[in-house]
């Protein structure tokens, strides 16, 4: 024989059908002319072609074992793959997919998708948490016909252009043979029926677009970039299919006073620079000032600057920051000190300053430069990043 079937899929004699099946799979997918570079791509696919479906067929493989010629003449020129020995483009696709490529009809109940929206916080919001009405755009069930897509009364019909199999298939004919392909039905759009009175308000699809209110409950804590995944809150499906899930990303908005640092709170205050040479105790209000039921007790704080504070000074507050959002407790509230020097004084004043100065030999004082030291501007810049 002049064609070693068996060589040309690569298997050997007592191969399973199995292992041809996944051999021929193989080798059309790799030398198929729509895909192959091989300048005799097309010649070793035709042989690929008529080996499998010399083998793949158990009288055929078994007159081919004996000697004899299976296809009966072969193939019958350039005319393609004909006659008795005709090769059967849908062969291809059955090694491929399996024994049948046929997707059947799709359900017009299926689950409808995620969204994704934002809300937009308060910094106090975000820290303590809040549960907040946010209204949203979105597709709920059509009321009208609660998911069937028909008028009262109107039952889907089976369609008649595609028998209920949800797709139709073209038969085009080829140098390679018969060339099948499906392709969902135009007239059903793939369901296998119709329906002959769809619902007036949806159109058929069992569903509308509508803004609704959902309450969002935001736990103490979350920061910009966080989530919240509320289940079978998104889009309702077609058919009045079950609702995907709704995603709720968090925006939080910068604040006047406090900046936030994880769960720390960082503020700069202004002091007289009598006061930090001094030392005082200044009220500040805090962030749960901005709360509805905030506890008076709660809205302002005593914070001690100790005498002789220097710019940059930061006094920590322990616990009362951000709560943790994931863990016990609360961070820090920190408190940075801006020493503030007077920049218009009367007679009398720079009188005392110059006594003071004297008193201190700081009339023509020395000026000590800071070096690899954490200076001034450094404390600001932190304080105010």
């Amino acid at each position: 024989m002049a064609t070693d079937y068996y060589q040309v899929l690569g298997v050997p004699r007592d191969a399973t059908a199995e292992q041809i099946k996944r051999a021929y799979r193989k080798l059309a997918m790799k030398y198929h002319p729509d895909v192959a570079d091989e300048p005799d791509a097309a010649e070793r696919f035709k042989q690929i072609g008529e080996a499998y479906e010399v083998l793949q067929d158990q009288n055929k493989r078994d007159i081919y074992d004996r000697g004899g010629d299976p296809l009966g003449g072969g193939f019958s020129g350039m005319g393609g793959f004909s006659g008795m020995g005709g090769f059967d483009f849908g062969n291809l696709v059955d090694a491929m997919f399996g024994a049948h490529a046929s997707r059947g009809p799709r359900s017009r109940v299926q689950k409808g998708q995620n969204s994704l929206v934002r809300m937009h916080l308060t910094l106090a919001e975000a820290a303590f948490g809040i549960t907040k009405p946010m209204k949203i755009n979105t597709v709920v069930l059509c009321s009208r016909c609660n998911g069937t897509g028909g008028e009262a009364g109107s039952e889907p019909v089976t369609c008649t252009a595609c028998q209920g199999h949800g797709e139709v298939t073209q038969i085009q004919r080829s140098f390679l043979g018969d060339i099948r392909t499906s392709a969902a039905c135009p007239t059903c759009r793939g369901y296998g029926t119709v329906i002959p009175n769809p619902c007036l308000e949806c159109s058929g699809e069992g569903r509308v677009r509508a803004a609704r209110t959902i309450n969002v409950k935001v736990p103490a804590g979350v920061d910009t970039g966080n989530r919240i995944h509320l289940d079978s809150q998104g889009e309702v499906g077609p058919g009045g299919g079950p609702a995907g899930d709704l995603f709720v990303e968090l925006s939080v908005s910068r604040h006047d006073v406090f900046t936030r640092n994880q769960s720390d709170l960082e503020m700069a205050v202004t002091v007289p620079m009598t006061a930090a040479a001094l030392g005082t105790e200044i009220k500040l209000k805090t962030l749960e000032a901005e709360r509805d039921d905030c506890d008076p007790e709660d809205s302002e704080i005593m914070v001690t600057i100790p005498a002789g504070t220097q710019s940059g000074t930061r006094v920590a507050v322990p616990g009362r920051g951000v709560p943790k959002l994931r863990g016990r407790g609360r961070g820090d509230l920190g408190v940075t000190m801006i020493v503030e020097t007077p920049q218009r004084l009367d007679d009398e004043q720079q009188e005392l300053l110059r006594q003071f100065a004297a008193l201190r030999d700081e009339s023509r004082p020395e000026v000590q430069v800071e070096r690899q030291g954490k200076g001034v501007f450094n404390w600001l810049k932190d304080a105010f990043s």
